[in-house]
């Protein structure tokens, strides 16, 4: 199963809270920045840190961002930084463009050169940003402890028609079903383990943060 795979430019305390909690998720991620401290303190954590000027396009074309299915800019030092990498990573064809921004005005430039997504890291967490980005696909997430997380996922097409049974969460995804939301929005605990899964439901799981990238594909 392919991993999902994100690039994070600028490893300031917003950059490397996403940094890390994507690799925690199980993404691969590449970490850059100007600052070989702040690299270096990545590095341990995601899959590739790299030391790197996001205004040298020769060095940019070397990372591969082309390949990434997300790139988080997370600079706000240098306006001019912020503004090349969103339109490299744009250029590059990059599908999703997460965008930090220092205030309105620098929010407003970010999205006219193409962010699809910027917010201000006064309101958001990088934590918070990173689980969106990993886990877009849930209804909702609860973290129950350091590592156990309780995640809302709608029935997933190929689910529909088969049992809890049939499927064998607990082994083939390391999840474990708490409870299902039928289509008429009853939670039932003890939803029947023969009973055919149908669209328009969801069910309530916990599992590791390990294994939540699992969970996206």
């Amino acid at each position: 199963m392919d991993k999902k795979s994100y690039a994070v430019i600028g490893l300031g305390r917003f950059g490397a809270a996403i940094a890390a909690e994507l690799a925690r998720a199980g993404a691969e991620v590449l970490a850059v920045d100007q600052d070989e401290e702040r690299v270096h303190e990545l590095s341990s954590l995601v899959t590739c840190a790299v030391k790197a000027d996001v205004c040298d396009a020769e060095i940019m074309d070397s990372l591969g961002i082309s390949n990434m299915d997300g790139v988080v800019v997370a600079i706000t030092e240098s306006l001019d930084a912020s503004i090349m990498a969103t339109i490299y990573a744009k250029e590059a064809g990059v599908g999703y463009v997460l965008a930090k921004a220092r205030d309105a005005i620098h929010a407003r430039i970010l999205e006219k050169v193409g962010a699809d997504k910027v917010i201000i890291p006064e309101k958001e967490s990088g934590v918070r940003m990173a689980r969106n980005m990993i886990s877009g696909s849930f209804l909702d997430f609860i973290e129950l402890s350091d590592r156990v997380r309780m995640i809302e996922l709608p029935v997933k097409e190929e689910w529909v028609g088969k049992t809890l049974i049939e499927l064998d969460l607990r082994k083939k995804k390391q999840i474990n079903v708490v409870a299902v939301r039928d289509v008429d929005n009853e939670v039932y605990v003890n939803f029947e383990p023969d009973r055919p899964l149908e669209g328009g439901m969801s069910m309530f799981v916990t599992v590791d943060r390990n294994n939540i990238a699992k969970l996206v594909n």
